[in-house]
C-alpha cells in the first residue's frame, strides 16, 4: 500500500518565497494578504497553467511548484518575476512584492497531491540563495536548457546547502525581469548620460547570440572613450537582455538620461542592424536608422552608429575626438569572430571554457597577427587558465610579452594597457601596473573593468584612499556590478575601516569565496567580534578545508601592508 501511496518520478521543482514577508505583514496584514490572494489568482495560478505545471502547495509566504520540464520551470518562473515587476510598479515602495525563485532537477516522491525529497530541499535552498527579483538553479536545470532559448546564466560556483550531502553547482538567471539596484533612484551625472541596451538577435539562431552581444559591447566601448559622456558598464545593461522593457524605468534603475536599443540579424553575407536613441526623461526618440549591408561592411556600420550618437548628444567636436581616439581595429571578420567567440568562453568560468576561449584567441592572432585586441585578449587568458598570480613564471612571462606585443600594435586601445598592467601587477612590479592600469582608465574613462583593477592595485601599493575612490566610482558606472564591491571592501579594510568594508564585503551576498569569506572574519576580528569571526572562520575552512593564510595573502608592496591583513586572518582563527 505504501509504494502505492508514494512514488519516486523525475520533476522540475520551483519554490517561490515573498520578501520581507514579516515586514509587509507587521505594516498591513489584512492589506498583505488580501494582496497575496489576489496575486495568486490572477498572476501565479494562469502562469503555472501555461507552463503545464501545477501548485503543489501553498505556505504562507511560499509556494512550491511542480512541472514536467527543467524549460517549463524556467519560462514560468521568468513569466512569474516579469509579471510581479510590472504589478509593482503600480504599487509604493513599501507595499511592493518581490519574489525569490529557485528552481531544481531531480527525484521527487509523491505521496496523494504532496511531494517532498532531495529534489525539492535543493529548490528550497536555491530559493534561498536568489536576490529579490531574481531566480537560482542547479546544474542540472542549467544544463537542460542548453540550446533551448536565449538563457544567460551567472555561475556561483559549488554551494553547501543545510541538510544536502553533497554541495551543489549554482546558477544565478540574468536575463527575464532585471532585479533593481538597491537604495534610491540614481541622480544624473554632471555630463551626458547613456546606456547602450543589449541588441535583440534577430538571426533566429541562439548560436548566434555572441555575435550581437559583441557589436552591442563594441558600441559600448566606442562611446566610453568619450571624456564628455557617462557610459553605463556592460554588466549592468546585460541586466536587461532578452525582454520587452520600459526604457524610462531602465534610465531610473541605471541613473541615465539616453538609452540605445536596438537589433542585429545576420543572413547569410549580409547583416542587418536597427539602433534607436531614446531621451528617457521625456520619452522621445532622437534618432533612428536601419542599416542593411554586406557583412564585410561591418565596422564601417558600428562607426557610423557610434559617431551619428555622439555627435547627437555631445556634439560634431567631440566625435571628431572620438574619430582620432578609436583603436585599430582587424580587417579580418574571421579573426574578429574569434575574438568574439573566445570573450563569450572566458565569460563561462569554468576550466574547459578558458581552455577554448585561449585557443579562439591564439586562432584570432593567427588569422590576423596585427590584431592588438586579439594578443590582449590571449594574454589575459593565459593568466585566467593558470589561475592569475598562481600562474607559474614561464606562464607570466609569456603574458607579458604577448600583453607587451598588443600594446605597441595599438597603443590607443584602453584594454591592451588594462591587461599588461594586470600582469605586472601579479608579477609585483606596482610602479609599471599603476602606470598601464593609468593609461588604460585615461583612455576609456568609463571601463569599468580598468577602473577595479587600477583601484585594487593601489589597495596593495600604499594608496588605498585612492582606491576606495576608484571602487566607488566603478559601482557608480555599473550599478549592478559585484566585484567593484570586493575590491572597495579589500582597501577599507587596508586603511582600518573595518565596518564600512564589512558591509562592502556583504553586498557580495552569497557570492562569496572562501577567500572574500576569509576577509570578512579578519574584519571581525579586527572589531573585537571574535565569536563571529571564529564562526566565519569555520566556515571557510568547510568551503575549503585547506586554506591556510600563507598560501592565500595577496602581495603587497609593503610588509605592514601584508602583516596587517595576516593579523586579522589569524585572529579570527585561520590556520597559518
Amino acid at each position: 500500500m505504501a509504494d502505492e501511496r508514494a512514488k519516486r518520478r523525475l520533476a522540475a521543482i520551483a519554490v517561490a518565497d515573498v520578501v520581507g514577508y514579516s515586514r509587509l505583514m507587521e505594516a498591513d496584514e489584512a492589506g498583505t494578504l488580501a494582496a497575496l490572494r489576489e496575486q495568486r489568482k490572477s498572476v501565479l495560478e494562469p502562469i503555472v497553467r501555461d507552463h503545464e505545471g501545477r501548485i503543489v502547495k501553498v505556505m504562507g509566504d511560499g509556494v512550491l511548484m511542480e512541472f514536467a520540464s527543467a524549460v517549463n520551470a524556467v519560462e514560468a518562473a521568468l513569466d512569474l518575476q516579469e509579471k510581479m515587476a510590472e504589478v509593482n510598479t503600480l504599487l509604493g515602495e513599501d507595499r511592493r512584492i518581490l519574489l525569490r525563485i529557485g528552481i531544481n532537477l531531480g527525484d521527487i516522491i509523491g505521496e496523494g497531491s504532496d511531494v517532498y525529497g532531495d529534489g525539492v530541499n535543493v529548490a528550497a535552498r536555491l530559493e534561498a540563495l536568489a536576490e529579490p527579483g531574481g531566480i537560482c538553479v542547479s546544474a542540472k536545470v542549467r544544463d537542460e536548457l542548453r540550446g533551448k532559448g536565449a538563457h544567460v546564466f551567472d555561475e556561483m560556483g559549488e554551494v553547501e546547502l543545510k541538510n544536502i550531502a553533497n554541495p551543489v553547482r549554482v546558477f544565478r538567471i540574468v536575463n527575464g525581469v532585471a532585479p533593481a539596484p538597491a537604495g534610491p533612484a540614481l541622480s544624473l551625472p554632471d555630463k551626458p548620460s547613456i546606456a547602450v541596451l543589449p541588441f535583440t538577435n534577430m538571426s533566429g539562431d541562439p548560436e548566434q547570440q555572441y555575435f550581437s552581444d559583441g557589436i552591442t559591447e563594441d558600441i559600448i566601448t566606442e562611446l566610453s572613450r568619450s571624456r564628455a559622456l557617462f557610459v553605463i558598464a556592460r554588466n549592468s545593461s546585460f541586466q536587461y537582455r532578452d525582454k520587452a522593457v520600459d526604457v524610462r524605468r531602465v534610465a531610473r534603475d541605471l541613473g541615465v538620461r539616453y538609452v540605445i536599443e536596438g537589433s542585429v540579424r545576420k543572413m547569410g553575407g549580409r547583416i542587418r542592424i536597427t539602433a534607436q536613441l531614446i531621451d528617457a526623461v521625456p520619452g522621445n526618440h532622437l534618432w533612428s536608422e536601419r542599416f542593411d549591408r554586406r557583412i564585410e561592411d561591418l565596422f564601417d556600420v558600428q562607426d557610423e552608429l557610434t559617431h551619428t550618437v555622439v555627435a547627437t548628444v555631445v556634439g560634431r567636436l567631440e566625435d571628431a575626438e572620438i574619430r582620432m581616439a578609436s583603436s585599430r581595429r582587424t580587417d579580418s571578420l574571421p579573426a574578429y569572430d574569434c575574438l568574439l567567440r573566445g570573450i563569450q568562453q572566458l565569460r563561462g568560468f569554468g576550466m574547459e571554457n578558458n581552455r577554448r576561449a585561449r585557443e579562439l584567441f591564439e586562432q584570432a592572432v593567427s588569422l590576423d597577427p596585427q590584431y592588438a585586441m586579439a594578443h590582449a585578449y590571449l594574454a589575459l587568458s593565459l593568466l585566467v587558465e593558470n589561475n592569475y598570480g598562481a600562474a607559474s613564471d614561464a606562464i607570466k612571462q609569456r603574458a607579458l610579452e604577448v600583453a607587451m606585443t598588443a600594446v605597441r600594435l595599438d597603443p590607443r586601445e584602453s584594454r591592451c594597457h588594462t591587461f599588461l598592467g594586470q600582469i605586472h601587477r601579479f608579477r609585483d612590479e606596482y610602479d609599471l601596473a599603476i602606470t598601464h592600469l593609468e593609461n588604460g582608465v585615461a583612455l576609456n574613462p568609463n571601463d569599468v573593468v580598468g577602473i577595479v583593477h587600477l583601484s585594487a592595485a593601489f589597495g596593495v601599493s600604499g594608496r588605498a584612499e585612492e582606491g576606495i575612490e576608484l571602487a566607488r566610482r566603478a559601482i557608480r558606472l555599473d550599478p549592478y556590478v559585484k566585484f567593484a564591491w570586493g575590491t572597495l571592501a579589500f582597501c577599507l579594510y587596508a586603511v582600518r575601516r573595518y565596518e564600512e568594508a564589512l558591509a562592502a564585503n556583504r553586498k557580495l551576498g552569497h557570492e562569496l569565496s572562501p577567500w572574500m569569506m576569509a576577509r570578512e572574519s579578519a574584519c571581525l576580528a579586527q572589531l573585537g567580534r571574535l565569536d563571529e569571526a571564529r564562526s566565519k572562520a569555520a566556515e571557510v575552512l568547510r568551503r575549503k578545508p585547506g586554506f591556510s593564510v600563507r598560501a592565500e595573502m595577496p602581495h603587497y608592496r609593503y610588509p605592514a601592508d601584508a602583516e596587517h591583513l595576516r593579523e586579522g586572518l589569524l585572529k579570527a582563527g585561520l590556520p597559518e
